[in-house]
C-alpha cells in the first residue's frame, strides 16, 4: 500500500514553547497507527499541528498527505489532500448543517442525505440529529459519533482520530472502532489514532503502537506495547 501520511522530523512550539521535537511517522492506505503516552506528551499537538491549527507553529520538518506537501499550508487545503481530523472536544458550529459540510467537501448533493442516514444507521446515532446544525446541543457521546459519520461520509485518504473514545460508553466505543475499522478496507483509511485507553485498540486492532513522550516517539511496537504500557504505565518514558 502507498504511504498516505509522512511526518518527517515535525517540530512545533505553542506559545513559543517547544512541544514537539522531531517526529517521524509513516501510515500506508489501510493501516492504523495508534498513538499513546502521558498527559502534556505533545499528542494533541501533533494531532493539531497536522491539521494547521493556529497557535501551533510548524518550526521544522515536513507534513506529506498522499503525495502532497502540507506543511504550511492552511487548514482548507490539508483537508482538500485528504486529511480529516476527528477532535477531542467537537465544536458546535451554528447555522452549518453536517450535510453542507459534506457538500462544501464536493459531495454530490443528491449522495449526501442517503449516505449520511446510513452511516447514522451503522454508528448507532439517531438519524433525527442530522437535522440539527453541526454538533449543536448533542451530548459528548452524540458528537463523537457524529464526527465519525462526517468521516464516513467525506471518505478522506487519512483521519486523525484526537481521543475519539472519550466520552464513548462500551456500546459506543465498540460501533466507533468498527466503522473505523470497516473504513480501513472499504476505501484504505489510514488512521492516526490518539488514545489512553486498550479497550479501542482491541477494535480497531492497529498496524503499530507508538509512545509519544517529551515531544518524541520514543518507542514503537504492536499490541504486546499497549498490554505492557496497560500494566506499567509510562514511567519509563518521562
Amino acid at each position: 500500500m502507498s504511504v498516505v501520511l509522512d511526518i518527517r522530523d515535525l517540530c512545533a512550539e505553542v506559545a513559543g514553547k517547544s512541544v514537539l521535537k522531531g517526529v517521524s511517522l509513516q501510515v500506508s492506505a489501510g493501516e492504523t497507527h495508534i498513538i499513546m503516552g502521558p498527559n502534556g506528551s505533545g499528542k494533541s499537538t501533533l494531532a493539531h499541528a497536522l491539521m494547521g491549527r493556529p497557535g501551533v507553529t510548524i518550526t521544522s520538518g515536513s507534513i506529506v498527505v498522499d503525495g502532497h506537501d502540507v506543511t504550511h499550508a492552511p487548514t482548507f487545503e490539508r483537508a482538500r489532500a485528504g486529511l480529516y481530523l476527528a477532535m477531542q472536544q467537537p465544536i458546535e458550529v451554528p447555522g452549518v448543517s453536517l450535510a453542507a459540510t459534506l457538500q462544501a467537501a464536493g459531495v454530490p448533493e443528491e449522495q449526501v442525505r442517503g449516505r449520511l442516514e446510513a452511516e447514522a444507521t451503522r454508528i448507532g446515532l439517531r438519524p433525527d440529529l442530522l437535522n440539527r446544525a453541526l454538533n449543536e446541543d448533542l451530548s459528548g457521546g452524540e458528537a463523537k459519533r457524529t464526527e465519525i459519520v462526517q468521516m464516513a461520509g467525506l471518505q478522506p485518504k487519512v483521519a486523525i482520530l484526537d481521543e475519539i473514545d472519550s466520552g464513548l460508553d462500551v456500546d459506543a466505543l465498540d460501533a466507533v472502532a468498527k466503522r473505523v475499522k470497516d473504513a480501513t478496507h472499504e476505501w484504505n483509511l489510514g488512521v492516526l489514532a490518539i488514545t489512553h485507553f486498550r479497550r479501542l485498540l482491541d477494535g480497531l486492532e492497529p498496524t503499530r503502537v507508538h509512545v509519544l513522550a517529551d515531544g518524541r516517539i520514543q518507542t514503537s511496537g504492536g499490541m504486546e506495547l499497549a498490554e505492557e504500557l496497560e500494566s506499567s504505565g509510562y514511567a519509563q518514558y518521562r
